[in-house]
């Protein structure tokens, strides 16, 4: 056996393993759960950071000012408000993704019920 010859065989037998190694690479798996769970927390700590903050704020110029709970209480509606806000606004940011992203894959079998 010449030198090319066997040169010729050795590519043809990598790009052959080539092919098989690229067919058996798995391919990342999407838990949806995941990352619905991810955006329940993310929505939860929104929340808690708006009400956190706006009763950080009310009770520093309460104790400023001397007008203890006033301001506590006003502020800690407004961090409630812009909490929920917030929330909707991730809501709203999540469900446009969902949206563009198929859900179906290419036979057209929804897969969102496998596994249940």
């Amino acid at each position: 056996m010449s030198d090319p010859d066997q040169q010729q065989r050795l590519e043809q037998l990598e790009a052959r393993i080539n092919a098989v190694k690229g067919r058996n690479t798995p391919k990342p798996i999407q838990d949806e759960s995941h990352t619905q769970a991810q955006l329940a927390w993310r929505m939860v700590i929104e929340l808690v950071a708006g009400l956190g903050i706006g009763f950080g704020i009310g009770y520093g110029l309460d104790v400023l000012f001397g007008t203890l709970p006033i301001f506590m209480v006003l502020f800690t509606f407004l961090g409630l408000a812009a909490g929920v806000k917030t929330m909707l606004r991730s809501a709203q940011e999540f469900q446009a993704r969902q949206m563009v992203e198929p859900t179906e894959d290419a036979s057209g079998k929804d897969d969102r019920n496998e596994g249940a």
